[in-house]
């Protein structure tokens, strides 16, 4: 018996990326939006529009749309192999059922000293993961990169307000929130509309 041998040609050296999945239609519209509307409510609490306690009509947006509806999407982008778009929605979406908990279940248990660094920690945490993923939103669109720079100014002034028990900076938070909520919309009807046919 003879043997013969057969030439494999090399592998390219060039990366190749994934195919994105496009049986599951784009969720970064739903995400975007879902953000856009919770952060718009609360920031209009946060810059004083609305009163005392009204942080309360927020707990159903945090949970259901600003929550669920955008963890969703960070799952449906996982289905499309886009890391950036999972880890955001995913993250963000977690971030309002957190929210939602803490405000419901937990804050009115922090003994009073401690609220300004618990709650200033929290925000804290939140503003630096949004740096890091704001070095991605510059890779994805100029829309989404301003949107990011947005909240990051909004989580740093919102957790310097609590550290310092400064309303001014909450204002100024709440303020820098709407507008990070008006560019989110933005973001998401773009994308929204450029898929329309």
């Amino acid at each position: 018996m003879t043997t013969s041998t057969v030439s494999i040609p090399p592998l390219p050296s060039e990366k190749i990326l994934p195919v994105t999945d496009t049986s599951v239609a784009d969720p970064a519209p739903l995400g975007l939006a879902a953000f856009a509307l919770t952060t718009f409510v609360l920031s209009c609490v946060n810059a004083g529009f609305i009163g005392k306690g009204g942080d309360f009509v927020v707990l159903g947006l945090a949970l259901a749309y600003g929550g669920l509806a955008q963890f969703g999407a960070g799952m449906w982008e996982f289905r499309r192999n886009s890391v950036f778009g999972a880890t955001a929605f995913t993250s963000y979406g977690a971030f309002w059922m957190s929210f939602a908990l803490l405000v419901t279940f937990y804050a009115g248990k922090l003994p009073a000293e401690t609220v300004p660094a618990a709650i200033g920690t929290f925000l804290l945490a939140w503003g630096i993961f949004s740096v890091y993923m704001t070095f991605g939103a510059a890779k994805v669109s100029r829309p989404l990169f301003v949107t990011f720079v947005l909240v990051d100014f909004t989580f740093f002034l919102l957790a310097g307000g609590a550290y310092a028990s400064m309303p001014a900076l909450s204002h100024m938070g709440g303020y820098f929130g709407i507008a990070t909520a008006i560019a989110a919309w933005y973001t998401s009807a773009r994308g929204l509309l450029s898929q329309m046919r």
